[in-house]
């Protein structure tokens, strides 16, 4: 099966205390090496975290009332399968941000309200995190090309 290599971001999200829905936002500067600017995480060892348009839907279908942010994730992608990258593969997101892969999926410490919902969380099986190689300006809309 070929994979698609470019898609696009659906929705950003942040969030300034951890453990809180994060709310969408209409664009977001993103730093070198911090991650995105008025972001709980930002700063961590995991400062953007990824999260399908296709993953969200699969909770939809298990009658979620579910929607971007609403997994913690601050960058909802539509047309890449993010979890069949690799560690290490970056991503190019509009016209200058590089984010580099440096974990997919997380370990769930504490069962989220999701979970409890569901009997399912897909974020820490379809979630990936990254840290910020190149700065900049992103926006809902804008063209995600992966690179090797």
């Amino acid at each position: 099966m070929e994979r698609k290599n470019k898609g696009e971001i659906v929705a950003i999200s942040i969030s300034k205390k951890k453990g809180v829905l994060k709310k969408n936002v209409r664009r977001a500067l993103v730093e070198k090496e911090h991650g995105i600017v008025g972001d709980a995480h930002s700063g961590s060892e995991r400062q953007v975290s990824l999260l399908a348009l296709e993953s969200i839907e699969k909770m939809k279908e298990k009658g979620l009332n579910v929607n971007p942010g609403d997994f913690a994730e601050n960058i909802t992608t539509q047309g890449i399968d993010l979890s069949k990258l690799s560690l290490g593969m970056r991503l190019k997101i509009g016209k200058a941000v590089v984010l580099e892969i440096t974990q997919i999926g997380k370990d769930c410490h504490e069962r989220c309200s999701i979970y409890y919902q569901a009997g399912d969380c897909i974020m820490p099986r379809e979630g990936i995190f990254a840290r910020v190689l190149q700065s900049g300006t992103i926006k809902p809309g804008d063209d995600i090309v992966i690179r090797c």
